[in-house]
Order: structure tokens, then sequence, then C-alpha cells
């Protein structure tokens, strides 16, 4: 329920890489790379690979191959393994043949997207691997980078995430600031069901306001900053009439308890907000 994202769009990907390239290159061709232009004799060409430098889950390969591709068509991106893969450092991940200046060009902003998706699914996985068991979902929140959200919410998926919604034209979450504004749960959900909506989720900062958005028949709970104790007292209170959804300030150590509540999942915004980008080489040869 509310996984409302669907599979990465070629026109997501395409949108980020000419918004990345323009930004590095001034304009979107090769020859605006004047180091490699000044360097560099036009009938040269470079193989690589691409190294994981430590270990990591991959995310991203479709991306960096399309940077390439973007630069220019004759250069051959072949990845070795798939999107999702857990590899351990010196794994190749994907081998690159073709102009040197073109692949020059585009080198940093291939390794940026693949390093930083790889980073967010790397964390995500390590999230997924915390709660394994509980039967709880881990979900992904809208705290990402402006201009990558989709993309980053691919990298979630791939790491082993659900989606939440991906902005606020796709599902209603009734939160504590339009709670100030309406004046109380019930009114809130009954405008929202008037307006057309069925699916509704309303954070809950309280027992009394979880209490009052089941009476409201909510379809799910968001349970925020809630002890372990608290969290306990609402799932039992909601009892299985709404999905109930844990947040705020979920950390890899304490992750594991909060699912062991009972709530249904558990939104962490440290997943795309605070991914480290993973450590990935791109070794050359001359070919």
């Amino acid at each position: 329920m509310l996984e409302l994202a669907p599979p990465l769009a070629a026109a997501d990907v395409e949108q980020a890489i000419e918004r990345a390239l323009a930004e590095d290159l001034g304009r979107i061709d090769a020859a605006a790379d004047i180091t490699s232009a000044a360097v560099i004799p036009p009938d040269v060409r470079f193989s690589g690979v691409m190294r994981a430098r430590e270990l990591m889950v991959v995310a991203g390969l479709p991306v960096a191959g399309r940077v390439f591709a973007r630069l220019d068509p004759a250069i051959a991106f072949v990845p070795e393994v798939t999107d999702g893969a857990r590899v351990e450092a010196g794994t190749v991940i994907a081998r690159i043949s073709g102009p040197a200046r073109a692949l020059l060009a585009a080198e940093r902003v291939a390794l940026n997207f693949l390093q930083h998706l790889s980073g967010i699914a790397t964390l995500t996985r390590a999230y997924v691997d915390a709660i394994a068991g509980t039967g709880c979902r881990l979900l992904d929140t809208r705290k990402t980078t402006p201009g990558l959200r989709r993309l980053e919410k691919y990298a979630t998926r791939v790491g082993g995430a659900h989606n939440h919604r991906v902005g606020l034209y796709d599902a209603v979450l009734v939160k504590d600031n339009h709670l100030a504004v309406a004046g109380s749960v019930k009114t809130a959900v009954e405008r929202a069901r008037a307006a057309g909506h069925e699916i509704i989720e309303v954070e809950c900062d309280t027992l009394e306001q979880v209490h009052e958005a089941v009476e409201a028949g909510v379809t799910r709970v968001l349970l925020d900053n809630m002890d372990l104790p608290t969290l306990r007292q609402a799932v039992m209170l909601v009892a299985g009439r709404a999905e109930t959804e844990a947040s705020g300030g979920v950390r890899l150590e304490t992750i594991r308890a909060i699912a062991e509540t009972g709530v249904d999942c558990i939104s962490v915004g440290r997943i795309t907000q605070s991914a480290p980008a993973v450590d990935i080489g791109l070794d050359w040869a001359a070919s």
C-alpha cells in the first residue's frame, strides 16, 4: 500500500544526465573538456574497468552507461554485475572502451552517479538487514537531493526498501502542521475524504491522536518520534485496523528495537539524506 513510485523511467535518467553533463562541461560535447582536447589526440582509444574499492551494493549501472553513450555512442559499456549485487572490494563492476576524449569527459559524471546511488543502496541494505525476520518494511522519504528524487528512490528499492510517496501530489499524508491548521485529526480526515481521497495517512504525536485517527478510518497511522513503550501501546491501540508506520530519528543501531514493537513499517530519511558515496575506481589502460 502507498508504494506509488514506478520503476525508474528512461526520462528520469535522461533529464538527470543532461543536467549533470551540462554542469560539468558547459555544453554537452566531449570537445568541451578543454584538458582532454588539448593533451589527447583525437584518434586515441582507451579501455578501462570500474572496480569496487569497498564492500557495497551496486546501484546505477544503467545510469552510468547512459552517461558515456550520451557523449559518444561508440563507447562500449559492459556491466559485469547487475544493480542490487553485493560486491566485495576489488570486484570489477563494468568494463569500458572507446574514444579516449569522450571517455575522459564522461568519467566524473558517470562515477558521481554510480558512487552516489550505490552509497544509498548500500546504506539501505544495512537497514533492511537490521530488521530482517521482523516482518517490518523499510520505507524511504522525501528527504532527497533536489532533482534526483526518482533516481535516489530507485536506489533505495535496489537496496531492498519500499518507496513511500514520490511527492506531495501522489498520496495524502496529513502532518502536524496540517492538523494545526485544520484543528483536529477528525476534521482533517473528513476534509481529505470529502475531496475524494480514499487512502489517507495521518501523522500522530500522541496516543490520543492515534485513537482519533483510527476511529476516523485512516489507512495508515504515522507514529512520530514515539519511544518504544509508546510505540507498543500504539500498535495495540490500532489493533490491525490501519497500517502503522514509525518515523523520526531512526538510526541503524535503533531500528531493530523499533521494528520489534510490531509496527508494519519504518520510514528513514537517513538512507537518502545521509548516505555516503561509496568508493569506486576507474582504472584506465590504452587499447
